[in-house]
């Protein structure tokens, strides 16, 4: 049986290059994905195609019924905030009936679990209340440091209007992506280990990619710079 991560938790910004990530991850063989970052076959949990499906319901419900909206109002913002602690609680659904599904998952799999959050809507810090232990117990977490500044300019580069249900396509308006993402608490979550973090009673290793200059849009940087955060990471991981 490989050696290889059960689970990653990978967060950060919007358009901080999550998404890129995971593409470079999922195009490399399985062989060199195994030895370069000792990652398995990987099985994507992310809550943006939860959260479009809401966003489509809406517009079906409002549009076409004449029925009130269910989940966000008209300009695109949760009617409740209670919703973001909702998706979470989704992701851990999720994984819980990839196990049950398939219960020898992890014997060559890894879960890649992805999302962001902002202080605006309870940031890390309630999003992480709403992990399961199944969900945190063997896993590792990368989080992808940009500013403000960054996301704003990738998110403004990546969007293309006639796909906004695109992982690799979506972005948000100027003015939403400040209100929801301009302040983040990462570096208050993490602030009282360099290596850890304690998640509902859970030790979780964690490593931080700096992507800054932009490392992600790249392959050929991109490729040597996840050598060394999943090197240090597995590092942590192992002990």
């Amino acid at each position: 049986m490989p050696e290889i991560f059960k689970k990653i938790i990978l967060l950060g910004r919007p358009a901080s290059g999550k998404s890129e990530v995971i593409a470079y991850l999922k195009n490399t063989s399985d062989e060199e994905r195994l030895k370069r970052f000792h990652l398995g076959k990987i099985k994507e949990i992310d809550d943006f195609p939860m959260l479009w499906t809401w966003f489509e319901e809406d517009a079906i419900l409002s549009k076409k019924f004449g029925k009130p909206r269910i989940h966000t109002d008209e300009d695109g913002y949760f009617i409740e905030q209670y919703l973001w602690n909702l998706l979470i609680e989704r992701i851990s659904l999720d994984y819980t009936k990839l196990i049950r599904d398939n219960p020898d998952f992890h014997d060559n799999g890894t879960a890649l679990i992805e999302f962001s959050r902002g202080t605006e809507h309870g940031g890390y810090k309630d999003a992480f209340r709403h992990l399961s232990k199944e969900v945190l117990e063997n896993a590792a977490l990368v989080y992808i440091n940009v500013p403000f500044e960054e996301s704003l300019r990738k998110n403004r580069k990546r969007y293309n209007p006639s796909k906004p249900d695109s992982i690799l396509e979506h972005g948000l308006p100027d003015a939403k992506l400040e209100k929801m993402y301009k302040e983040v608490d990462w570096e208050e979550v993490s602030k009282n280990s360099k290596t850890h973090i304690d998640i509902n009673g859970v030790s979780v290793p964690y490593f931080v990619f700096e992507n800054m200059p932009s490392k992600t849009d790249d392959p050929v940087i991109l490729g040597p710079e996840l050598d060394k955060v999943f090197a240090g990471l597995w590092k942590l991981y192992k002990k």
